[in-house]
């Protein structure tokens, strides 16, 4: 049985967004095992003292009940080019440790820091991340993502964040693009050039 796992963000010893990240956990439970198991993060983390302050990684390791929490330090990797690569297989619509097929499409990402996965001819995901773009009004996001991340969503739900059916040839009616997920606060995220997206 393959384990599925969530990343989490704590600042200062505190969870940040807990209930979108149950309600997913939940939500894949439901799906591959019939149990839509309650999970209540304040009751299952226990956040050891060393990592009470600052910013930290939490990953969770699960399947039909937690099998792992680790805690480590936030070290996001810099990415400012992305390379258009096609793949239509790719089926990651729940957060399974695997990412074996993911790691493949990296090996295709040439001198770019990171690639933006076109699935029947939509924009989909990065290898880490939701993307979202701006228009210059507003910032929209492909409708049809990999993953469904919890920032993402809760943007979403928040009325901040569009969704659209995006192809490649709709870049150009973007100025930008930011990287998001539970550790990438698209606030704290710089906009990069679309022109850094490659083909």
């Amino acid at each position: 049985m393959c384990l599925l796992f969530e990343t989490i963000h704590i600042m200062d010893g505190v969870p940040q967004h807990p209930a979108w990240h149950e309600a997913r956990m939940s939500r894949a439970s439901l799906e591959l095992w019939g149990n839509e198991q309650v999970v209540n993060l304040d009751r299952i983390l226990d956040i050891p003292t060393a990592w009470l302050s600052g910013s930290v990684r939490c990953n969770i390791r699960y399947d039909t009940e937690i099998r792992e929490i680790t805690f480590g330090h936030c070290e996001k990797r810099m990415i400012r080019s992305l390379k258009l690569v096609r793949c239509d297989a790719i089926d990651y619509h729940l957060k399974f440790s695997d990412r074996l097929e993911l790691e493949s499409l990296m090996g295709l990402r040439g001198a770019c820091d990171d690639i933006l996965i076109v699935k029947n001819g939509f924009l989909t995901d990065t290898s880490v991340s939701n993307i979202i773009f701006s228009d210059g009004d507003r910032w929209v996001t492909p409708a049809n993502p990999l993953l469904k991340g919890t920032c993402r969503d809760r943007l979403v739900a928040r009325g901040k964040l569009y969704e659209q059916d995006l192809r490649p040839e709709d870049l150009v009616r973007f100025a930008g693009f930011k990287l998001i997920n539970a550790l990438r606060d698209p606030e704290e995220q710089m906009v990069i050039p679309v022109s850094q997206i490659i083909s």
